[in-house]
């Protein structure tokens, strides 16, 4: 029976991108080889740090806490994050998600090849490990991190690969807010294909 590292789930509302504001279940997998500096959850990059728990574990988990509070699970958001979660074959934990009512969301790097059965795909490319060339088209998201001014030519470098449908995101390194911000809105002013994510979490405090 296929077991994942899990190093927390949670209920809360989904601060970033497309789905911002909208209530989400979290299952964040520990393991990552990617190794962003300003990554804010470095603590989940060891996978063998975090207790293995069977597929049927984690979808019961997440069934039993959105049903306590939503009374149903159907067409609740399920975000697979990590870490890199798709240094895990997802094939099996999504499948389970999906039959219980779940909308399948993960957030990756596209830095290892895809599996999983997906309703929305959130592409984050990082330049530490650049994504495999053919994720790129299948992203619903592109939401690009700014770090500095560079890149945005990384941004646009994406962009170009993305299928005509994906939205464009540009959302600033939290750290660096205050300085690559006002960056961002001038850019967006000028390109307004491109939209702007803010981690909204972090403002109103929630997981």
């Amino acid at each position: 029976m296929q077991q994942l590292p899990v190093m927390e789930s949670f209920y809360t509302l989904q601060g970033e991108g497309y789905y911002q504001g909208h209530a989400a279940y979290f299952i964040r997998l520990g393991g990552c080889d990617v190794g962003c500096v300003w990554c804010d959850v470095k603590e989940s990059w060891d996978a063998q740090k975090h207790p293995l728990f069977t597929i049927e574990a984690i979808v019961q988990k997440a069934i039993e806490t959105v049903t306590e509070k939503a009374g149903s699970t159907k067409n609740v958001l399920c975000v697979i994050t990590g870490g890199e979660p798709l240094l895990h074959p997802l094939d099996e934990l999504t499948e389970a998600l999906q039959k219980a009512g779940f909308l399948t969301n993960i957030e990756t790097s596209g830095s290892s090849p895809l599996s999983g059965h997906w309703n929305w795909i959130c592409l984050s490319p990082k330049k530490f490990k650049a994504p495999l060339p053919e994720i790129v088209p299948l992203a619903n998201e592109l939401k690009v991190v700014i770090f500095n001014q560079h890149d945005f030519k990384w941004a646009e470098q994406f962009a170009k690969q993305t299928n005509p449908n994906c939205k464009l995101y540009l959302q600033p390194e939290w750290d660096k807010a205050a300085t690559v911000t006002p960056l961002i809105i001038e850019y967006i002013e000028q390109n307004p294909q491109w939209e702007l994510s803010l981690q909204i979490h972090k403002y109103i405090n929630v997981p």
